[in-house]
């Protein structure tokens, strides 16, 4: 049985369907393993695992939700497709759906899972936010392509990615922030007798794209895929390693 994080979006939400996976209930075998000496469900198909195993785990997701999800190839882009469409795994890194059953579907190991749904229930949405494309304003694209299929209030939920003590990056991913939004500087934390190099909160960063998109209402956030190696992929930690999956769709 495959480990799950059901979102809480605080409540008031139309019908819909969100998940977003763990690394444990599946088949894959080290280093794509749960971390314990079991089966790991890896879902990344581009990892290097045994692409059996791949097929068995993303049959034993494909059984939790209505439709086969609506992979990506994720580049770290800001392009969002319509997940009904989204046939052969097209290059993007978000999608949105407007019919019941469609399934959003990204993945991630320590980049950040975004889901949206709106309270009038015409839309849904999966972004997958590495520094690149939160940068690049993956997350107001979402959102502006929601609302052109008639979304109104939109809540977004912010899925487990990789936390602020362990979010090292240099001047590049500090200055790609900063030179659109200078309050964005509050997200990053100089390292000590390491010049030019930061931790930075990807979660305060998301908050701040979607603040800047008008979405007031997020939940989620907090936790860090590098330090738990019991329920998360990491790249970061590992290197070779699997994906895991966060997925939306309308009922």
């Amino acid at each position: 049985m495959a480990d799950l994080i059901i979102p809480d979006w605080g409540g008031g939400v139309p019908q819909i369907g969100a998940l977003s996976t763990t690394r444990r209930g599946g088949v894959s075998l080290a280093p794509y393993d749960d971390g314990d000496g079991g089966g790991g469900l890896n879902l990344g198909t581009h990892v290097g695992d045994q692409r059996e195993h791949v097929r068995q785990n993303r049959e034993l997701l494909r059984a939790l939700v209505p439709a086969e999800p609506a992979w990506l190839t994720q580049v770290h882009g800001t392009t969002v497709v319509d997940a009904a469409f989204a046939l052969d795994a097209p290059q993007a890194d978000a999608s949105v759906a407007s019919r019941p059953g469609v399934v959003c579907a990204i993945q991630t190991a320590d980049c950040l899972p975004v889901l949206f749904c709106a309270l009038n229930g015409r839309a849904v949405g999966a972004a997958h936010a590495g520094w690149r494309g939160l940068a690049g304003g993956v997350l107001q694209n979402t959102v502006a392509r929601m609302r052109s299929l008639g979304a109104d209030e939109i809540i977004a939920w912010l899925g487990p990615a990789i936390g602020p003590e362990c979010f090292e990056v240099g001047t590049d991913v500090f200055d790609a922030f900063v030179a659109s939004d200078a309050a964005a500087s509050a997200a990053f934390v100089p390292v000590p007798d390491s010049p030019g190099k930061y931790l930075a909160d990807i979660y305060v960063l998301a908050r701040r794209a979607l603040g800047a998109a008008g979405v007031g209402r997020v939940t989620g956030g907090g936790g860090c895929t590098v330090t738990d190696s019991g329920s998360f992929y990491s790249f970061r930690r590992d290197r070779t390693t699997g994906r895991m999956a966060s997925l939306i769709w309308l009922k």
